[in-house]
């Protein structure tokens, strides 16, 4: 059994495309992402309440949320920080952050809710507790576009606000005013991120957050939530099997990240003999990673593609050296602007270094040998593909539906083929987004009207033709899709199109919050927040220490409180031990730190 992990880095995401031909190519049925680790159990509840995704408008929102989201320095919506200042200056805005730590959005915030790590389930149940109770949820909205309000009211009219907030570790006056923000709110924005994703309750999490806006009618109209138009969708939310040996719920196709060693390394006739992983570096960044290494030594053949020589790559059989970022044409799909929505196809810089056998290769070509040494490509019919690329897209994309887009066998290759027959026809340096072509015929079929608006007019195949050329011929992106307001609510892609608020499961656990938090182990009196965001936080793609400006040492903060007590200052070296290991880790004292 061959499985595969990664595919596509940051901001690098064509090589995500390609590596589908491999797993095909070579059998390959199961594989996993770093997605698996923070945003599926989000997908999950996405695709069961909305049956699709939503973004929100900060722009033009009067309240603004951010939960488990630092955006100072993650970013993740237009213009970041100039938003952030704009809602926190202006007195008729408000500013909402959730997050055990005082970072420095939270700083702008009007009202920072500064939970105790891991207890956010009780402080969002407070919040819609408080919004029942008080009657602040829009009745016509909830009458009208959703199911299932009956079974929130019965579960959150019966929440002990005040016991919830002791248990959240936030003044109940504080998450009160927060909740009447929101309840009060005209348009009313929030976004959920890593810190409540990779969290205790994480998929309950997303399902409250999710409630939040639903119940107050914050969706499809400016300042609030709406479903955006991207090229190609990141995942789904969909949950169709199970991992092979552990039985780990496999959702958007991705097995659990932190199920991976096991099904590697657990005696079970379908577990996993060899692994091709790129650009990620699982051995670096999951749970219990020396198991994880232990896992990746039992296989019989290992492969990383990557641009570095990764604590992953060390472990592996083959190492693929990749083109870097500024020697290759590269793009993300993280395409959510709306109503105008932005793709940019961004051209090489750099040439890539030669050398004798060894030379870097962009992850395309690697994909391409790759899938023609297994033999996959043997009858493919490169030969009248190519000689239809020579004569133009227009007479490619006859070609290509002539011989590819009903044949199962060549649609599950079809990342390679388009690299290995339209690829050369492209301009210099600019090969590899063949693949490009593929997704945005795709658009065009699913999303025509939002493409015709951009000025991407005619049949699914013309409308794509335009486009693609327009993304080869615009070096600073193009707008691909233009969207409009009205639309947004007949996108929920839900049986009924409505917004389905009872999903038993979950309000089942939410039930069970009533129980109060679970005691701590006297053992390990601390919680170790990890993975936070700084100013020059190297990650596996930028790995010169040089690079990082300040804070070298990656310096765990400690409150002053808990310094004081264990006579600690910052500078000082301690051991950190926690169940699965321990570190010498420098310490700096910060009043941003909760005790």
């Amino acid at each position: 059994n061959v499985a595969g992990d990664g595919g596509g880095g940051q901001g690098n995401h064509l090589p995500g495309a390609y590596a589908t031909a491999t797993r095909r190519a070579f059998g390959s049925r199961y594989r996993s992402n770093p997605l698996a680790q923070e945003k599926t159990g989000e997908f999950w509840v996405n695709d069961r309440m909305l049956g699709t995704h939503t973004r929100a408008d900060f722009e033009h929102c009067d309240v603004g949320l951010f939960l488990g989201k630092n955006p100072w320095f993650s970013h993740s919506i237009p213009r970041a920080r100039v938003v952030l200042r704009e809602i926190s200056k202006d007195p008729n805005r408000t500013l909402i952050v959730v997050d055990p730590r005082r970072t420095r959005s939270a700083e702008l915030a009007d009202i920072h809710l500064q939970v105790l790590p891991g207890r956010d389930a009780w402080l969002l149940s407070a919040i819609l507790a408080i919004l029942i109770q008080e009657k602040l949820v829009d009745e016509r909205f909830v009458a009208e576009h959703t199911t299932g309000f009956d079974a929130i009211v019965s579960t959150f009219s019966k929440v002990s606000v005040a016991q919830y907030c002791e248990y959240a570790g936030v003044p109940e006056e504080q998450v009160r005013r927060a909740a009447l923000a929101v309840g009060r709110a005209k348009c009313f924005a929030s976004f959920e991120d890593l810190g409540v994703q990779m969290n205790h309750h994480s998929t309950v999490c997303s399902y409250l957050h999710k409630l939040l806006w639903s119940l107050t009618g914050n969706i499809g109209k400016p300042g609030a939530h709406y479903i955006a138009s991207p090229i190609q969708a990141l995942a789904d939310g969909r949950y169709k099997r199970d991992s092979p040996v552990t039985g780990s719920r496999i959702i958007g196709g991705m097995i659990p990240c932190n199920v991976l060693a096991d099904e590697m390394l657990l005696d079970h006739p379908k577990r996993f003999r060899a692994l091709i992983v790129e650009a990620t570096n699982p051995a670096h960044s999951l749970a219990e990673s020396r198991r994880f290494r232990e896992a990746c030594r039992s296989l019989d053949t290992m492969v990383v593609i990557d641009v570095a020589m990764t604590e992953t790559a060390r472990e592996a059989d083959y190492v693929l050296p990749a083109s870097t970022q500024y020697e290759k044409a590269e793009a993300t799909f993280f395409n959510f602007e709306f109503p105008g929505n932005c793709f940019h196809l961004r051209a090489p810089i750099l040439d890539a270094p030669e050398g004798d056998g060894a030379c870097p290769l962009p992850e395309a070509e690697i994909h391409a040998r790759l899938v023609e040494a297994s033999g996959a490509l043997d009858e493919a019919p490169l030969d009248a593909l190519s000689m239809a690329a020579a004569k133009g897209l227009d007479t490619y994309g006859q070609a290509f539906v002539a011989h590819v887009a009903f044949n199962p066998k060549w649609m599950g290759l079809a990342p390679v083929i388009l690299y290995r027959t339209l690829g050369p026809s492209l301009p210099k340096g600019l090969e590899v987004s063949a693949v490009l072509w593929g997704l945005v015929l795709g658009a065009a079929t699913r999303i025509p009207k939002s493409l015709a608006r951009a000025g991407f007019t005619g049949s699914p195949m013309e409308a794509a033709n335009k486009l693609f050329r327009a993304m080869l011929e615009q070096p600073s992106g193009v707008v691909f899709a233009v969207d409009e307001w009205e639309d947004v609510l007949g996108r929920l892609n839900t049986a009924d199109g409505k917004i389905q608020l009872h999903l038993a499961d979950l309000l089942d656990v939410v039930k069970g919050l009533n129980e109060g938090p679970e005691a701590g182990d006297p053992e390990y009196p601390f919680i170790l927040c990890a993975g936070e965001r700084r100013s020059f936080t190297a990650n596996t793609i930028l790995r010169d220490p040089h690079w990082r400006r300040s804070d070298s040492e990656g310096a765990m903060r400690i409150s002053p409180g808990d310094a004081e007590k264990y006579r600690l200052k910052s500078g000082d070296a301690i051991r950190l031990t926690t169940e699965n290991g321990s570190a010498v880790v420098h310490v700096e004292v910060s009043d941003m730190m909760r005790e």
